[in-house]
């Protein structure tokens, strides 16, 4: 189990799970839409169960099923899906000094597991990577109890929404609830003049480029916040806002 001993022996473990509860009914309720959607969308329960077990990503997953629903070739399904979780690419080079003392297979689990508000929660907490192997432990540490949290929340809420498909209408809007909590945790990160511009700018371009096909406003969005960033960093005003810029 990835979960190890040597994670819960950290309360730094116990902390992650805390943190990440206050957004678990928001996950959970944005997962059952999506395990509903994945279904009502023309996929037999198998093919649901093993997408939501393997893809673990539900923003690809909602950009993928009317794709493939309208038989779209596998080429352009697969390159939604990567424009549409291309932040995560971001999120990578900048966890890449947090988890290199760990071994390859433990570092693309911690990949995979990773999902946004993990990634948040754990760089609020922790704007820089430790500096000794015990505190890299402990910030691992309460990254996986993060982690844990979301995957249970989302999976759980996931394949209840896949076996009650027939029964829960997609009119309801269960996602709001998850567009709720990413709100929440946006607001709270909001915690520097550099932080709400970069916000302020993403959401501005987003809406600018929402006429974009598969949906590439979210990358035209992250390219606009981060060139930003990078810009006011280099000024003096910018300066003291330097790490948040990388949250």
């Amino acid at each position: 189990m990835f979960w190890q001993a040597q994670h819960r022996q950290y309360r730094e473990f116990r902390e992650g799970l805390s943190d990440q509860s206050s957004t678990g009914l928001g996950i959970a309720a944005w997962g059952l839409m999506t395990g509903v959607a994945i279904v009502q969308s023309g996929l037999s329960p198998l093919e649901a169960v093993l997408m939501t077990l393997i893809v673990y990503a539900g923003s690809a997953q909602l950009t993928a099923l009317p794709m493939l629903a309208a038989g779209a070739p596998m080429w352009v399904i697969l390159a939604a899906a990567l424009c549409v979780n291309l932040r995560f690419v971001v999120f990578s080079a900048h966890m890449r000094p947090y988890v290199m003392h760990l071994p390859l297979w433990q570092r693309m689990v911690t990949g995979y597991l990773t999902a946004d508000l993990s990634y948040v929660f754990f760089v609020k907490r922790y704007p820089a990577p430790g500096q000794d192997e015990v505190t890299l432990q402990r910030q691992q540490a309460y990254l996986m109890g993060n982690c844990l949290v979301n995957y249970v929340a989302w999976m759980s809420a996931s394949l209840l929404g896949i076996a009650l498909a027939n029964f829960v209408p997609l009119s309801w809007g269960l996602g709001f609830a998850g567009i709720l909590a990413l709100l929440g945790v946006l607001c709270s990160l909001a915690s520097s003049s550099l932080r709400v511009v970069s916000a302020a700018v993403a959401g501005a371009a987003a809406v600018a480029a929402w006429s974009l096909p598969l949906k590439l406003n979210i990358l035209a969005a992250i390219a606009c916040a981060v060139a930003l960033c990078l810009v006011l960093e280099k000024t003096p005003m910018g300066g003291g806002g330097g790490k948040g810029a990388h949250a």
